[in-house]
């Protein structure tokens, strides 16, 4: 298998000399080669990314969500499974193979082949596209359905008082490993380990009033870890149900310049909208550094490169050589776990999951194309669009960015995108509040999720599943839940006339 370009860039940028660590106000796109803007670049930047003059009226190349990057939209469920639309025939190839990682199904060693096994001991899936089916969101367990792949619990406690964080990264709020099921809580094990648990949840209906004589329904979650085999939780575990997201156009969102982001974050509401938007700063091992998070779904990761590898260690186990431990999330209290067999070879960087084969899946899903926009000029998509920012929708999901200009990853460079997402946290009100931090996010808040490719959920994964936990069961549903700095347009959305509601709807469906 030939080296690939991602590969041989991780290379070099991982050759380079590091500065000293950052402090968080010092932050730079550390993870990119990029060009500076020119003074021109930045008057163009400004001038297509500004909200529309005229919200009714359809905007300039918004039909191209990814930029050049855009796929047109498939009628089957592989809409978001397609290569960036601008990507070379020759890279095809590494896109080909990142694919096979993706989709490959893991096993136990030893086996008969050191490509393939490490699985665990503990696992929440045997692959990516488990969780990650056709490369769309996940979904909780359904009625009698016991199944809880595609989503798992996060786990922690508090550290004790006065523990700094990393590098002294401001307002980060410190946590520990659980003493006995670690990070995250993985319900399956390989043959001879006991799985840690099994989730359960219960649902409680909330009915709520609409203008117009409408009503809706919420299901309240009660998440349940059943079954422990390492003993109770204790009164200090923070738990936190999280539902695997879509994964396009993630290349993208890592393209977008630190300083374009922070230019949104209005931590103390200087302007009085009551909307307040915060950067989650997190640790790099990747950099060894302080860098803006903007993966999962409190921006916890940094880069594509990290969240992979994450999800390579605590949903399957597998170790790579930025989290090296091939035991996994199995902690020192579990003895029988670390003892077990590993899969790890001098073959493959004496790790389970090889530099090369980490760099073609980051590769994979840096490169999943976003399908372009539907009905951009239809007329009730257009009223809808236009009540999404009467209401303020837009301070937090942004509807465009420019990405960096990046000589080393083509299909990202420059390109005007259409994500809808600050990639910054906000406080959502204590009804979808997991009471668990992460870095500086707190308990109460969530990154603003991009919305590209939304309306394309059922068709893609079977399902119109929202928000963190998979509770939302519409769009609809999704926005009745937005509540702390979205409060007020969410009231403004229940007392919307029928048709303005459906409208509203409409042009999300677009995306």
């Amino acid at each position: 298998m030939r080296p690939s370009k991602a590969r041989l860039l991780a290379g070099l940028i991982t050759a380079l000399p590091l500065a000293a660590p950052l402090a968080a106000q010092d932050l730079t796109d550390l993870h990119l080669n990029a060009t500076p803007r020119t003074p021109s670049e930045a008057r163009r930047v400004a001038l297509v990314t500004a909200p529309p003059s005229d919200p009714t009226l359809p905007q300039r190349f918004e039909l191209r969500s990814g930029g050049a990057a855009t796929v047109r939209v498939r009628t089957g469920n592989d809409a978001f499974s397609q290569p960036s639309a601008n990507m070379s025939f020759e890279d095809q190839m590494d896109f080909r193979l990142g694919n096979g990682l993706f989709t490959r199904l893991w096993v136990s060693a030893p086996s008969s082949t050191i490509a393939s096994d490490g699985l665990g001991p503990l696992y929440n899936a045997r692959g990516c596209q488990t969780c990650h089916l056709l490369d769309g969101r996940g979904h909780p367990p359904g009625p009698g359905d016991d199944n809880a792949i595609s989503m798992f619990l996060r786990v922690s406690i508090p550290a004790p008082e006065g523990t700094a964080g990393p590098a002294g990264i401001a307002d980060y709020i410190a946590t520990l490993p659980h003493p006995a099921y670690g990070a995250q809580m993985q319900d399956f094990a390989v043959q001879g380990q006991p799985a840690e648990y099994r989730l359960v949840v219960d649902w409680e209906e909330i009915p709520v009033a609409l203008a117009g004589g409408e009503t809706a329904s919420l299901r309240r979650p009660d998440w349940r870890a059943e079954d422990l085999a390492f003993g109770p939780l204790g009164d200090t575990a923070m738990l936190s149900p999280r539902v695997a997201p879509q994964m396009l156009g993630l290349g993208l969102l890592e393209a977008i310049p630190v300083a374009d982001i922070l230019a949104h974050a209005d931590p103390d509401d200087a302007d009085g909208n009551g909307i307040s938007g915060r950067p989650n700063i997190v640790w790099s091992p990747e950099f060894n550094a302080p860098m803006l998070g903007r993966f999962g779904h409190k921006a916890g990761a940094p880069t594509v490169m990290q969240q992979s590898a994450a999800a390579f260690s605590g949903d399957m186990g597998l170790s790579t050589p930025l989290f090296p431990d091939s035991a996994g999330d199995c902690t020192p209290a579990q003895t029988v776990c670390r003892m077990a067999i590993d899969g790890a070879d001098p073959e493959q960087d004496s790790v389970e999951v090889s530099q090369q084969a980490l760099d073609l899946v980051t590769f994979y899903a840096r490169n999943l194309g976003v399908p372009a926009r539907r009905d951009v000029d239809d007329a009730e998509v257009l009223r809808g669009r236009a009540i999404f920012h009467q209401l303020d929708c837009a301070s937090c999901h942004q509807p465009a960015f420019v990405t960096a200009r990046l000589p080393d990853r083509p299909e990202q460079s420059f390109q005007l995108i259409w994500p809808y997402t600050d990639l910054l946290l906000h406080d959502m009100g204590e009804g979808l509040a997991d009471h668990r931090p992460e870095a500086r996010a707190t308990g109460t808040e969530w990154r603003t999720p991009p919305l590209w490719g939304i309306g394309l959920t059922e068709r893609v994964s079977g399902h119109t599943q929202f928000l963190h936990d998979g509770r939302a069961r519409s769009l609809l549903e999704a926005v009745l839940w937005h509540g702390g700095e979205a409060q007020t347009a969410r009231d403004a959305v229940v007392a919307l006339a029928p048709d303005d509601r459906a409208a509203l709807l409409r042009f999300l469906e677009s995306l």
